[in-house]
């Protein structure tokens, strides 16, 4: 279900492309297996939950969406490995519940271009012919990457190739919609993307700052609240361990300045949270939760 809240004057939605079961270790490193099952019970495969949410802003300058979810190109198997149901359309249909179609898009950001994040950029021209023609999902929008994303995606490594799928952003170059960027971008008033490098080289995380409230759209530079808790707590999905720890202590240390509103991205349990101090440092106090997963072991 979609959430819908004000930051300032800017209407945000949290919309989603559903969940997808995913291997708890991944998102958890070398954090051992009980420690973590302490924040989430794995199944008995040792699979938790992880949410796809994306960000929709009404910005000054147009209809923002941040990330496009998994998409719907994806095989019936690739479905069953991954605990994903039948269903397609999922991010559209939560777009459309607050009153919003593919085609009143005008900026799609994307935070990188892990198949999770960004293969809903594009569908199939005829959804139930698998073989039929890859076009983009957001016929309006300029879809935004970094340069350097862009060229580790284009030329992977052995460790990186099972993530990257060029038919998530090749159709949009054919059709002049793909805009490569350097650096962080200035997106609308009060809208604006940072790259903060550690999962990839150089991702992206957004604010919404207007009338002295701040939101924090974190990716996968901190996708559970309980990586913003334990800075060590570095997925194994993380291509820079140590980049990635210092990008979310500098990031900790701005939503705390702020008291900015965190989304996290992938988290089963917390939707949003803020940063508040403690006697063991800063946790995050959850506003918006999901109903619990319930216990795999």
């Amino acid at each position: 279900m979609p959430y819908s809240f004000q930051v300032g004057s800017i209407p945000c939605h949290i919309v989603s492309d559903g969940q997808q079961l995913i291997d708890g270790g991944s998102f958890f490193g070398l954090v051992p297996r009980v420690l973590w099952e302490r924040i989430i019970s794995p199944d008995e495969k040792n699979r938790i939950p992880a949410q796809m949410r994306c960000l929709l802003v009404q910005s000054p300058a147009g209809l923002i969406l941040v990330d496009t979810g998994q998409g719907d190109k994806i095989s019936a198997e690739y479905r069953r490995s991954f605990g994903m149901d039948d269903s397609n359309l999922r991010l559209e249909a939560d777009m459309r519940r607050v009153g919003f179609g593919p085609e009143d898009v005008d900026i799609v950001l994307l935070t990188h271009l892990h198949a999770d994040h960004c293969g809903g950029n594009t569908r199939r021209s005829d959804p139930a012919d698998p073989e039929s023609e890859v076009v983009p999902t957001f016929p309006n929008a300029r879809y935004l990457i970094q340069r350097l994303e862009m060229a580790e995606a284009t030329f992977p490594n052995e460790r990186t190739r099972g993530h990257y799928f060029p038919e998530n952003w090749e159709p949009l170059r054919s059709s002049g919609q793909l805009e490569i960027v350097d650096g962080d971008q200035e997106l609308a008033a009060g809208v604006r993307s940072v790259t903060a490098p550690g999962h990839t080289g150089s991702m992206q995380v957004v604010w919404v700052e207007e009338g002295g409230e701040s939101l924090l759209f974190l990716g996968d530079a901190c996708s559970w609240a309980a990586h913003m808790e334990r800075l060590a707590w570095v997925p194994a999905f993380d291509l820079e361990p140590m980049r990635s720890i210092e990008g979310k202590r500098n990031l900790r240390r701005q939503a705390e300045e702020k008291e900015a509103l965190l989304v996290f991205q992938h988290d089963s349990q917390v939707v949003t949270g803020r940063l508040r101090p403690s006697e063991h440092g800063a946790v995050v106090e959850p506003e918006i939760t999901e109903e619990a997963w319930p216990d795999g072991s």
